[in-house]
């Protein structure tokens, strides 16, 4: 679920909506951790196209869900899903990760497969803190240090041969994966006290290569959508056969992906 990209990526809500199981399974894991009471405000962070922000609404009769997220697209996606008039203690805004400013009206903190698209963690912190009630909870997941490695793997030999080169030259680093340790420095100052903080690794798997590509079709959009239009599902063909000729499908016909989440919990102090 994207919050912010430093490559502004055009996102389509629906293809993403149809193809983010993983990163609604992995939501719901979180949201177990939670353990809701039912009336906590919450603030989901790089809420995409809001069905996991609506889950945890349900959750909350006698509290609320506010879901932001960097794209408009998705935003405009979230709200014609789940709109307001059958959905009271649900909002949904365009609001970047970065710079999220609430006067102290959340309990909670909540972001799931979202931050590895900021760019600056810290600048999320401090306005994390502003939208926290003192003992508010920051419950994160997000890609961590050595994410997606065999995708990387895949991906940069594709990149650079010449039918490909052309559109990657001085292209922006995408995606930020930090470490435990970075969240170590950070938490305390910008007033939180780490409850926890570590890297888990992930088993993520999909449909065979069609559902492997469709996910980079879908959320593997800072490279995709550098390669023009045309020529867009013929680059992703090529790294996908790539990927599954080194990592082919179990018995089952799953592909399966090594990820690495970074997981934080904290307390604001």
């Amino acid at each position: 679920m994207p919050a912010t990209a430093v490559q502004p990526a055009k996102w389509n809500a629906a293809d993403y909506a149809a193809n983010s199981v993983v990163q609604q399974t992995w939501a719901r894991e979180l949201i177990a951790r939670l353990k809701l009471r039912g009336h906590e405000h919450l603030l989901d962070v790089g809420c995409g196209d809001g069905k996991v922000t609506a889950e945890i609404a349900r959750a909350l009769p006698g509290g609320s869900a506010t879901g932001v997220d960097a794209s408009a697209e998705m935003i405009a996606f979230a709200r014609k899903t789940f709109p307001a008039r059958k959905n009271p203690n649900l909002t949904f805004h365009v609001r970047d990760a970065r710079k999220a400013r609430f006067d102290h009206q959340f309990d909670l903190i909540f972001s799931n497969a979202a931050l590895h698209w900021v760019d600056d963690h810290q600048a999320f912190l401090r306005g994390a803190a502003t939208c926290l009630r003192s003992g508010g909870r920051l419950v994160v997941s997000c890609g961590g240090r050595g994410n997606a490695h065999d995708v990387f793997v895949a991906l940069r030999p594709e990149m650079r041969l010449k039918r490909w080169r052309p559109f990657f030259r001085r292209m922006p680093r995408p995606y930020f994966f930090y470490s435990p340790e970075d969240y170590e420095r950070w938490l305390p100052r910008f007033g939180f006290k780490t409850i926890r903080v570590r890297l888990a690794p992930k088993d993520a798997t999909y449909g065979g290569r069609d559902g492997f590509a469709a996910w980079l079709r879908t959320t593997w959009l800072p490279y995709v959508q550098r390669v023009p239009a045309d020529l867009r599902e013929e680059f992703i063909a090529a790294v996908a056969e790539r990927y599954t000729t080194r990592h082919p499908p179990d018995a089952d016909g799953k592909v399966h992906v090594r990820m690495v989440r970074l997981e934080i919990d904290a307390v604001k102090v």
